[in-house]
């Protein structure tokens, strides 16, 4: 046995000992940072360590500063964990090792890809002939679809980006709901727009529709984009899609959707009415790692048009290889990347249509059985409407509701983590997680009821 299939078991065992340990143990990490470089070692050492060592040593070293992120029992954030199929995929992926720019070089990822993108666009109902880019996340597929959106208004206008920059050029307004999340704002400035303009939300998160179109009717004239949500991150509530979406077009405005996590509706015939009048947008943005369970990274940027994406894009390299129907690099912002459309196939061939159905729709009970079981306990209130995946709740005044959380947290059954949504402290709960059970949902509750009468 080589050296790199000892270092190769090593890990294999580390990994299915954690996976193991994740029903029984403690949620949140036993270590702090500076235990862990001590275990790790600060110096580094004069001479060569075997491949097996090294993992040795990485994987005891690290294991008790973990975070159980792929614990059926972790409701912090919008995290997903990692569906059985996509695991494996990724570390086919990391074996490979390929270089997943240009179809000539790769034919198996680009093959995947293609396929992966297909699938992904009929399953959420959106136009078959879009581009799909895989993106490092949420964040990079927004900047992504936001960046085909801003060189497209301005194209209208005359103004060429790729050629004069933007020094100089037509203002492009950015309209927003004031729940959009933060993400949006990131992406917009590495775009160089600036702040967006706000737009009143009702007390889920949802814009409103009149706000709306009062706010585009005040400058007809600039090139727009208008951004939606397909999810609140403290509500999970989506805009209305129909009605936001004409106001938009008749402002001949780009219409791009934040679907982080709440996108995957429309796989759910059960939820799918959420998602209505979405795919009349001109691009969209989700995050495979929250509601489809591929391993981290994996966003997915989305354009109606692949034309304006390319434009954004795609570049020119006199030692590139390129091909006349496209490559992968030119719908996404890097050129060194993982094959992540090779996770996102093996996760929906391992779903199938009817999986990827009973997966959101699992989730969606899960927050829904959270709570009723938040609302039975006294003191505690339910703040939003559950209508996805999201709950957040109170437990009568801020300073209890930060009891209640550090409560929960030092108990590590679960973790769950704090927001403040409307001015007030709240208990945020995301169900994301593939592997959460019934069962986990109890004892998370229980964990929470023991926290409010601590």
């Amino acid at each position: 046995m080589d050296a790199r299939e000892t270092a190769l078991r090593q890990a294999y065992g580390h990994a299915v000992r954690w996976l193991a340990s994740l029903p029984d143990r403690r949620v949140p990490a036993r270590a702090s940072v500076e235990e862990i470089v001590r275990a790790l070692g600060v110096e580094l050492p004069d001479g060569p360590s075997t491949p097996a060592e090294v993992v040795d040593l990485l994987a005891t070293a690290c294991e008790p500063g973990l975070t159980a992120f792929p614990s059926g029992r972790f409701y912090g954030f919008v995290v997903g964990g990692t569906e059985p199929a996509a695991l494996a995929a990724d570390w086919l992926v990391s074996a490979w090792d390929q270089n997943c720019v240009m179809r000539a070089v790769s034919p198996a990822y680009t093959a995947a890809e293609d396929i992966a993108g297909a699938w992904l666009l009929n399953l959420l109902g959106l136009p078959s002939d879009s581009a799909v880019g895989f993106t490092t996340g949420a964040t990079m597929a927004n900047f992504t679809c936001l960046a085909a959106g801003r060189d497209e208004v301005l194209r209208r206008t005359g103004w060429n980006v790729a050629r004069d920059g933007l020094t100089g050029g037509p203002a492009v307004r950015v309209i927003v709901g004031e729940d959009r999340h933060m993400a949006i704002d990131l992406a917009l400035r590495y775009l160089g727009l600036g702040k967006p303009e706000l737009v009143k939300a009702d007390d889920q998160g949802r814009i409103e529709t009149e706000a709306l179109r009062h706010t585009l009717a005040a400058d007809w004239q600039s090139p727009t984009i208008v951004i939606l949500q397909a999810g609140d991150i403290h509500s999970g509530a989506f805009d209305p899609f129909v009605e936001t979406i004409r106001a938009a077009r008749e402002a001949d405005a780009w219409v791009h959707i934040d679907g982080a996590f709440g996108l995957w509706a429309a796989a759910s015939p059960v939820y799918a009415h959420l998602t209505a009048g979405c795919a009349d947008a001109d691009s969209w943005a989700t995050d495979a790692h929250k509601t489809l369970n591929v391993p981290y990274d994996c966003g997915l940027a989305i354009v109606r048009d692949p034309f304006a994406v390319r434009a954004a894009m795609g570049l020119q390299g006199d030692y590139l290889i390129q091909d006349e129907h496209g490559d992968p690099v030119d719908k996404v912002p890097e050129l060194s990347r993982r094959g992540r459309a090779f996770t996102v196939w093996a996760a929906l061939r391992s779903l199938g249509r009817s999986g990827a159905a009973d997966l959101v729709e699992r989730l969606c009970r899960h927050a829904s059985a959270f709570a009723a079981g938040i609302a039975g306990i006294d003191g505690a209130t339910v703040l939003n409407e559950v209508v996805f995946t999201q709950v957040c709740a109170e437990f009568g005044n801020d300073e209890r509701t930060e009891q209640v959380l550090t409560g929960l947290l030092d108990d590590g059954t679960a973790w769950i983590s704090g927001s403040t949504w409307h001015g007030r402290r709240v208990m945020r709960i995301s169900v994301s997680n593939w592997s959460t059970t019934d069962d986990d949902v109890t004892r998370a509750l229980d964990a929470i009821r023991r926290a409010s009468i601590a």
